[in-house]
């Protein structure tokens, strides 16, 4: 981020002076806009170092201990990989012979391919998913400087990138959205600054993200129409959802081996009444999640238009029939943290607006400045709560939730985190028996590890012909318990080859094809 991009521009005072005439009954005074001297960008920048340090940690200790939660790493790993070797993105592990567009459609991981060339392994996952959160701190916090002082911009940064949304998404794993949350901190940025024409080009490669984002590319349309840019709004719009059905009803269903969308079982059946009914039940479950999304804001940004364009993502969340989708869990809030923020600050610069406060001191085009329209102006407490109440109150939140709901920010300081154990050092040791190049099913523990080196598959996928090696980690995941004969649980799999143990011990083990 350059510079100029977070200070007021030349353009900005080219037609300003220190001083202007004030009309009739209004005070001269109140006219006044102070030129601001343009402010380094380098408070931003270190603070966005400090989360990029922070989430790799968290990240990389999480895949260090084998404690991934799901295959979904692995996943990205082995499309990044085809993309590398400039192949179709077929990913084993969703099937034997899957192509990942037709599960989700995220072309934009392609970007990642050159730096699979340089390093070939999760961890660089990781860590591109760490500066792309990381990033979004800085673009927010600059954003913020735009309109409250530099220390109140520097809290909001950090409550923005302590929230609780962010963290639930640097634990688990990678995902696509990595790419979602800063383009949206940029689109909103924009608009912010009344930039339309920005915002309305950095929401483009939102539909490349994954397919349900064309549905958000649809409401930054519409609030660009309702902020007075129609024709421009109304092509984002209708780019937006020609997007979004393109994907969910032609390209998904060309690639899937289905031959289609693969998530329509996830949304209620029947009439619209089904839809309405799933909407708000179970009522306690979305409602607490609202209050956590509105209350990492103070409930402020509710005085924002921008907080619209959270709608599509909550309402597919919340119609969904998946419980894993309505509430705190896993990576799904994570996109909507930079609208909330950043709708926040909106709605603290629409507050002072209306309160005839001198928003020139505050970092604001002073081209842009006027009196409250008689009859609009915000009551006292809201115009105070706004002022010196919703920063300290967001910041003071965002710390007190990493408590109360456990997240990961606080490992970042217990030593644990930078040791490795006897279990850890012994699951090395089991996964340097499976050379590089060869197929290899497994379950989640080890998955990540080997997909950057090998051709994995899930427990019993590799039908074709029986994998070279099965990786098992017999701790979790068994019903009702693991299998004690790991050869005889091999030719089930595989009937007719046969299996030896490489390796053995407290509940991991390697075997090896031998016929």
């Amino acid at each position: 981020m350059s510079t100029g991009a977070a200070n007021t521009s030349a353009s900005d005072i080219s037609n300003t002076t220190g001083t202007s005439t004030a009309p009739i009954g209004v005070p001269a005074q109140r006219m006044h806009r102070r030129i601001v001297p343009k402010r380094s960008t380098w408070p931003y920048l270190l603070l966005g170092l400090v989360f990029l340090v922070g989430y790799s940690v968290i990240e990389i200790s999480r895949y260090t201990h084998f404690a991934s939660m799901s295959w979904d790493l692995a996943i990205f790993e082995e499309e990044v990989k085809q993309y590398a070797h400039f192949q179709a993105p077929i990913v084993h592990i969703k099937g034997a012979h899957a192509n990942i567009l037709g599960d989700h459609f995220s072309p934009i991981m392609a970007l990642l391919a050159p730096l699979w060339w340089i390093w070939p392994s999760g961890v660089m996952l990781l860590l591109a998913q760490s500066a792309l959160f990381a990033s979004s701190v800085t673009i927010v916090a600059a954003t913020a400087g735009r309109f409250v002082s530099r220390t109140k911009a520097l809290c909001l940064g950090f409550g923005y990138g302590l929230s609780w949304g962010m963290q639930r998404a640097v634990d688990f794993d990678f995902h696509e959205i990595a790419f979602a949350v800063p383009i949206l901190a940029v689109v909103l940025r924009n608009m912010l600054l009344k930039r339309w024409h920005r915002a309305a080009f950095w929401a483009l490669p939102l539909t490349l993200v994954k397919e349900d984002l064309g549905f958000t590319v649809v409401a930054i349309g519409v609030v660009l129409f309702l902020l007075r840019q129609r024709a421009l709004g109304a092509l984002l719009a209708v780019f937006g959802a020609g997007m979004a059905l393109l994907t969910v009803y032609a390209v998904i269903p060309h690639f899937s081996a289905t031959g289609s969308y693969g998530y329509d079982n996830k949304l209620p059946s029947g009439s619209w009444t089904g839809w309405v009914t799933g909407f708000l039940s179970p009522a306690d479950v979305k409602l607490t999640t609202l209050a956590f999304l509105l209350g990492v804001t103070g409930f402020l940004a509710l005085r924002s238009p921008l907080v619209l364009i959270a709608v599509p993502t909550l309402g597919w969340r919340f119609v969904s029939v998946n419980p894993d989708y309505w509430g705190q869990d896993w990576h799904y809030n994570a996109v909507l943290m930079p609208i909330l923020f950043l709708a926040l600050v909106d709605a603290i610069r629409r507050i002072e607006e209306r309160g005839g406060a001198r928003g020139g001191e505050r970092g604001e085009d002073p081209t842009e400045a006027r009196t409250p329209k008689r009859g609009t102006a915000a009551p006292e407490w809201l115009r105070g709560y706004a002022a010196r109440g919703v920063v300290p109150a967001v910041t003071a939140v965002s710390i007190a939730l990493c408590a109360t709901m456990t997240l990961p920010a606080k490992q970042i300081f217990m030593p644990s985190t930078y040791r490795s154990t006897d279990h850890t050092d012994l699951i090395g040791q089991a996964l340097a028996e499976v050379p590089n190049g060869t197929t290899v099913e497994c379950n989640i523990t080890p998955m990540a590890h080997l997909a950057a080196r090998t051709d994995v598959y899930w427990l019993g996928g590799s039908q074709a012909s029986p994998p070279q090696y099965i990786v098992l980690d017999l701790s979790y995941g068994w019903a009702p318990s693991p299998p004690s004969d790991l050869p005889g649980y091999a030719a089930q799999l595989h009937p007719g080859a046969t299996y030896r143990i490489l390796f053995d011990q407290q509940q991991f083990a390697v075997l090896q094809l031998v016929t």
